[in-house]
């Protein structure tokens, strides 16, 4: 082990129940608290120690019960001692179509820790997986601690632990100590989660280093994300007065190159004649002679013009150029002028009625019109009101919210604070999920700083009513994406869906009126206030007004945060903006709503991004999750990793949800293994009939979507797994791997297997053993002449 890791260590320490009643205190001792308790309690001893829960029961009016079924409720809580350092694999749909399970695998193998444990003897890392951590364009992507890994196979597992340890020692990124006394342009860099797994940190510190070295007049500015995720760690170089320029793609290396292209040293101009300095300037200017060892970026022609070409952002507006924590630079850009007219306004009823006739719908899902819902919460009688911001993106395969936090969270508070003035609601709260820690940080100082600008609190903008805001973080519950279940995490409950009517909007957190948006249907509001309801529904189709944020990842070119109008068809975002399909493979399907949704096939890729136009394609728009499959996907495996899914997050109140999908994931397990007996597909159909038909909350309800779909679209492979055979070659107890006669005796294969499977025999064809192979796939990946083979 080596030294940096020996000192991260942990010791073995007693539970001082002074540290217990210190969060306590800070927290308060009422129910609501209790989960804010636990997440301190946990972030202090990595797991619940008996001794400090017991002692939240002592010192607290919460009983012993209660703080028991909460803390056994939500995933995120461990409830025995945990390593130093969390690796967290994310599992979600992209991660898992790139081979998560693998990456999982191989994490465990390196690190010793045995099947049934999930910590090494050393209790250095602890190992788990994570539904999604919302960087599904740098699929598999891992996070170890606060520091995300993207696009990882079993190989690259032990340069990844070898990086995190060495990473302990460094200095934390931010922004430089000392700004040069005259700026001459900026340089622009974006550290939201998934840039910084790809590396963006690594070369901000670089530019960092070397605009103080050489004295270059260069402000280096973090700003909110572009949405290129293709092309990161991407960095935007504005001079002042010339033309800006993206380069994608960085290493840390190239970063003197390019401050030495676009801001040469000041005082040469001065020592040279005006005619050696044109020369001089033209060839520092000059493309092909650059030295920057990755490539320019032109968004008015190439492939990246396609990419940007077909959007249209309004939520996302002025992506890459604004500071997500620069109030001021929020403002330069028309920031809070929708909240000016809203506060200004005589009567609300009038602007309630303008997000009415804009045909704006709720993006988190089901799409329900979110000016009726703000009118019901207006009318409704009872007081205090309250406004809930819905966060918690739950959906494997989805990361518009978070990259929307992350990057503009003054527009998502405006436009929350819009809704709570017009609705009359004086308590704001953002429900943020846990894996979004970078969200809830910077949601956080985005509310400090309109606290102190006088833009909340007391009075909003100094003239308004009353609103105070606040973020509350999940624990681990995908279930708490339904707004019932969410207001009973924020209660302090467990996370369980109740009937209704009543519906929040008349009896919502603590049986008051409460409105429920989602972050991206708020962020789209102070657009609409400014440019007008007619704008707005001008874009998109009669139905589905405006435009969608989607999430688009798998198997795709250019992966990514985009922002299209409603009625742009699936082939359109797979072929134009994303690319097309990698290594040249065939389109598939695409997977479109997540755990709810389903998979629409290649066949129907006309289906126009509509609510209706999806639905009749057996899909929904869901968040906005669309992962594209392509031919070496099993749509039984898809099937499969959706139903475990459902089965782990059912909240358990129905038994159609908890023992239904249960039972359909056992049947799709047996097709998997090369089990499936006849009538299994009719079995399926039987099941997830009963379970859409019982289920008391919509997740239940529409938790056999993904199995429906793919049995209505691909119902051959599902047939085939019966007989014993997976068509695209992906369940592993139904492939065997081999090596063919082009082997070059390399051994690389037999270097990398983790499982010993391979016995190295340099310049001889290699063979693998099947009883010892894991179908991990490493040899294939690692093979140079393609000689692994899959039957």
């Amino acid at each position: 082990m080596t030294d940096t890791a020996e000192k991260a260590l942990p010791e073995t320490e007693r539970i001082d129940p002074r540290e217990v009643d210190k969060i306590v205190a800070g927290l308060g001792g009422t129910r609501e608290a209790l989960i804010p308790i636990l997440r301190a309690i946990q972030d202090r001893w990595g797991y619940l120690p008996e001794e400090a829960i017991a002692r939240v029961g002592e010192t607290t009016a919460i009983t012993p019960a209660e703080i028991a079924g909460v803390a056994t409720f939500y995933s995120r809580f461990r409830h025995r001692p945990a390593g130093r350092h969390t690796v967290k694999i994310c599992i979600g749909t992209a991660c898992h179509v790139k081979g998560a399970q693998n990456v999982f695998d191989s994490f465990k193998k390196y690190l010793g820790i045995s099947q049934d444990e999930d910590t090494d003897a050393d209790r250095l890392f602890t190992v788990e997986e994570v539904a999604c951590l919302g960087c599904c364009m740098l699929a598999p992507a891992v996070q170890i601690d606060q520091i995300t890994y993207g696009h990882l196979t079993p190989h690259k597992v032990p340069a990844v632990i070898r990086d995190f340890l060495a990473s302990l020692e460094e200095a934390p990124v931010g922004p430089a100590a000392t700004a040069a006394p005259r700026i001459a342009g900026e340089v622009r860099m974006c550290l939201c989660s998934s840039c910084v797994a790809s590396g963006a940190d690594k070369v901000y510190k670089e530019f960092q280093r070397q605009i103080e070295a050489l004295g270059a007049p260069v402000a280096l500015k973090v700003v909110g994300c572009t949405g290129i995720s293709y092309q990161t760690p991407l960095v935007e170089v504005a001079p002042e007065g010339g033309r800006t320029v993206r380069y994608g793609r960085l290493r840390g290396d190239d970063a003197r190159a390019v401050i030495e292209r676009h801001f040469p040293p000041e005082g040469l101009r001065r020592k040279l004649s005006s005619a050696a300095w044109r020369l001089l300037e033209r060839v520092l200017t000059d493309e092909s002679a650059a030295s920057v060892t990755r490539y320019a970026i032109d968004v008015r022609s190439g492939p990246d013009s396609a990419y940007y070409g077909r959007q249209v952002r309004i939520a996302t507006e002025h992506s890459g150029h604004m500071d997500p924590l620069d109030v001021e630079d929020y403002i330069r850009n028309e920031g809070l002028q929708g909240l000016r007219r809203a506060i200004s306004c005589p009567l609300p009823e009038d602007l309630i009625e303008e997000i009415v006739d804009s045909g704006l719908r709720g993006r988190g899902g089901a799409g329900f019109p979110t000016g009726w819902k703000w009118a019901t919460v207006r009318k409704a009688r009872g007081e205090p009101k309250y406004l809930i911001c819905n966060g918690d993106e739950g959906d494997p395969g989805a990361f518009m919210d978070r990259m929307i936090l992350e990057s503009f969270p003054f527009r998502v508070i405006e436009g929350a604070a819009i809704a709570a003035v017009l609705v009359g609601a004086t308590k704001g709260f953002f429900y943020v999920r846990a894996e979004y820690p970078l969200a809830a940080s910077r949601l956080r100082r985005a509310l400090a700083i309109c606290r102190e600008r006088g833009i909340l609190g007391e009075s909003v903008l100094g003239s308004g009513p009353p609103l105070e805001m606040e973020v509350v973080e999940g624990a681990g519950a995908f279930v708490c994406g339904e707004e019932t279940a969410l207001i009973a995490a924020i209660e302090g409950r467990r996370g369980i869906p109740r009937f209704r009517p009543p519906y929040p909007s008349e009896e919502g957190l603590y049986g008051k009126p409460t409105l429920v948006n989602n972050v991206e249907t708020l962020a789209l509001v102070p657009w609409i206030m400014r440019h007008g309801f007619e704008a707005f529904a001008a874009l998109g189709t009669s139905s589905s007004k405006g435009t969608k944020t989607f999430a688009l990842a798998g198997k795709i070119v250019r992966g990514g945060l985009i922002e299209v109008p409603m009625g742009m068809t699936l082939r359109e975002i797979v072929e134009e903006i994303g690319g097309g399909i990698q290594e040249g493979r065939a389109l598939k399907a695409v997977q479109v709503g997540g755990p709810s949704g389903g998979c629409v096939p290649a066949s129907l890729a006309d289906t126009p991004v509509d609510y209706e136009a999806l639905r009749g394609g057996g899909a929904i728009m869901g968040s906005g999750g669309l992962v594209v499959l392509d031919e070496t996907d099993c749509m039984v495996d898809v099937a499969r990793y959706f139903l475990n899914f459902t089965q782990l997050e059912s909240c358990g109140k129905c038994t159609f949800c908890r023992i239904g999908t249960r039972r359909m994931l056992e049947i799709l397990e047996r097709l998997c293994s090369g089990k499936g007996r006849a009538g299994d597909i009719e079995r399926l159909e039987h099941l997830a009939a009963e379970i859409r038909e019982g289920s008391l909350c919509g997740l239940g309800r529409t938790a056999p979507n993904p199995v429906l779909s793919t049995i209505r679209h691909f119902r051959d492979e599902y047939e085939a797994h019966i007989q014993g055979r997976c068509p695209a070659g992906k369940c592993r107890d139904l492939i065997t791997y081999s090596i063919t006669e082009d082997c070059i005796g390399c051994t690389r294969c037999a270097q990398r297997c983790p499982a010993d499977a391979i016995a190295p025999r340099p310049y001889e064809r290699q063979t693998i053993d099947s009883e010892k192979c894991t179908r991990c796939d490493t040899c294939r990946q690692v093979c140079p002449v393609d000689a692994v083979k899959i039957e």
